[in-house]
């Protein structure tokens, strides 16, 4: 039933396609690639069913469908598909995964797409810091703009577990970059720190306040009072 999952979501997104909405879904998001003008929790919707009903739910499995809807996409749900494929538990923290994350990032090239990874990086770190560790210092300083995106916002969520010498070598390379989506992704990540540790996030912001954007302040700043 494996084989069956990618082409049946692809097959019912397909079915409830709206030309209307997938025009404008596209001018929002600023692409050329088509979209079925599927929204979201729709497209969601789809892929729970679709997995229930094949019944599929090894990693080996899921990770052959995400790659086989990811590589064959017309539209732009289908790749919103194959990353809700990947979040299921059974593929979480897998390295298997990397290369496909790793062309979600470059392919997708673009904040819809990049920002749903993070997680999957979080978890690759989480489980792989010997391996994710270096890759994404690497990342960091990387000509693709979308990997240093990832490198700095891959721990948004890790709140605690935060690794603060990783998320400061993923900024410090980007703080002079003109990007406007690195400069929101280092505020971004600052400021979802400084609900762990302001006083942290206050310092930091304190102390390159000459090489941070106004832009990356404000959003690092944006839940605290100033001191």
């Amino acid at each position: 039933m494996a084989d069956e999952l990618g082409q049946l979501i692809t097959s019912r997104l397909a079915a409830v396609a709206d030309p209307t909405a997938a025009g404008a879904m596209q001018r929002y998001l600023k692409t050329e690639m088509d979209f079925f003008g599927v929204r979201a929790p729709t497209v969601q919707r789809i892929v729970r069913e679709a997995v229930r009903e094949t019944g599929v739910s090894r990693w080996e499995d899921l990770l052959d469908e995400a790659r086989k809807l990811w590589d064959g996409a017309q539209c732009r749900e289908q790749w919103y598909a194959a990353q809700q494929l990947t979040a299921y538990r059974s593929c979480r923290g897998r390295l298997e995964f990397l290369d496909l994350f790793e062309d979600m990032v470059v392919d997708g090239a673009w904040w819809d797409i990049v920002d749903n990874c993070h997680r999957r990086f979080a978890h690759l770190l989480a489980h792989h810091r010997e391996q994710m560790d270096p890759l994404l210092r690497r990342w960091a300083v990387d000509p693709n703009h979308w990997k240093r995106r990832i490198a700095i916002i891959t721990q948004l969520s890790s709140k605690e577990d935060t690794d603060v010498g990783l998320l400061e070598a993923a900024i410090y390379p980007n703080m002079a970059e003109q990007d406007f989506f690195l400069r929101k992704a280092i505020g971004w990540a600052l400021r979802e720190y400084a609900k762990t540790d302001p006083t942290w996030v206050r310092s930091f912001v304190a102390s390159h306040r000459s090489e941070l954007s106004g832009l990356s302040q404000r959003e690092a700043l944006k839940h605290l009072r100033i001191r």
